[in-house]
């Protein structure tokens, strides 16, 4: 995900007087670390709800019956460690990745405005134009470091403690570097949906409720955790798909997917419209959580570096 000031005009969206691609980075690398290692475990159940299949096309009945049965579960059979199984991962492809996309997504946001015209006499961003930048931004990053999401999902859906090294070698050896980006496109549509989603909501949010309660953590907090929802909604599909493409890439091949619409197509036939939401609401309370605390903080350190 991305994140921006949310200003109207060009001085404003690019922060402080200090404001510098190194201040959106650092305070961006610091800020999803955090909101990553607190919101793991809920996408540790998310990612094991994904995988399941549905007890009617298996015959046999579901392990996890919810996202709070999962982690639960999780805890008692497999120990709490479990629950943050992959945390070396999602934390360098969450603290690269979002501050890549962070430091994307102005120049990105300037050109689109250069070119197709800014709103009103002072030049600022529209909607649609922020919609279309944290998108650019998102899939430009993911396309870098999909290989971190590869490895983070194997780790979570293994029943066993595994190194990240072992999940390396594991993936190397059976499908090669383009193993590394397995479920590459679903990916990258998804984060340009949840970035899009993200930042553009986040940034119109804000902004409305700014001349109400003021430019502080209330506005901050209520902009942040719409945007979660709206990312939810729209990504969730998205997730399903890239998670059992990621998931299948390791499988024998009778067990995988030939593409997107292939998987798509068999999730649909196998397990029902509805099982493209599964896992929405261990998806939608991290994502409120994870936005929560990534903007939070993030407007926090941005505004002391930004001195």
């Amino acid at each position: 995900m991305t994140a921006g000031s949310g200003g109207k005009t060009k001085a404003t969206e690019s922060g402080g007087k200090n404001d510098d691609h190194a201040s959106r980075f650092g305070a961006s690398l610091v800020a999803s670390g955090v909101a990553e290692f607190v919101t793991l475990p809920i996408d540790a159940a998310k990612v094991r709800l994904q995988v399941q299949h549905n007890a009617k096309a298996g015959g046999v009945a579901l392990r996890y019956a919810g996202m709070l049965d999962c982690m639960v579960k999780i805890q008692r059979e497999e120990g709490s460690q479990a629950l943050w199984r992959g945390l070396a991962p999602a934390l360098v492809r969450q603290c690269l990745y979002t501050s890549a996309s962070l430091v994307l997504y102005e120049p990105i946001r300037d050109s689109i405005v250069g070119v197709t015209g800014g709103l009103g006499d002072d030049g600022g961003a529209t909607y649609m134009q922020r919609l279309l930048s944290g998108g650019t931004a998102g899939a430009i990053s993911i396309s870098i470091f999909n290989w971190t999401e590869v490895l983070k999902t194997r780790m979570q859906t293994s029943s066993t403690r595994v190194s990240v090294f072992s999940i390396a070698s594991q993936v190397m050896k059976q499908d090669g570097i383009l193993g590394f980006w397995a479920g590459l496109k679903p990916n990258v549509i998804r984060t340009f949906l949840v970035n899009a989603a993200e930042l553009g909501t986040y940034d119109h949010a804000k902004q409305s409720l700014i001349p109400v309660v003021g430019d502080n953590a209330v506005a901050h907090l209520g902009a942040s955790s719409l945007s979660g929802v709206c990312s939810a909604l729209v990504s969730t599909p998205s997730d399903v798909i890239k998670t059992r493409l990621m998931n299948a890439a390791g499988q024998s091949a009778g067990d995988r997917y030939t593409g997107i619409f292939d998987a798509i197509r068999c999730i649909v036939r196998d397990e029902g419209v509805s099982a493209l939401y599964k896992g929405f609401v261990p998806i939608c309370t991290r994502k409120v959580a994870w936005c929560s605390s990534f903007f939070l903080l993030y407007e926090q350190l941005r505004s002391a570096l930004n001195y």
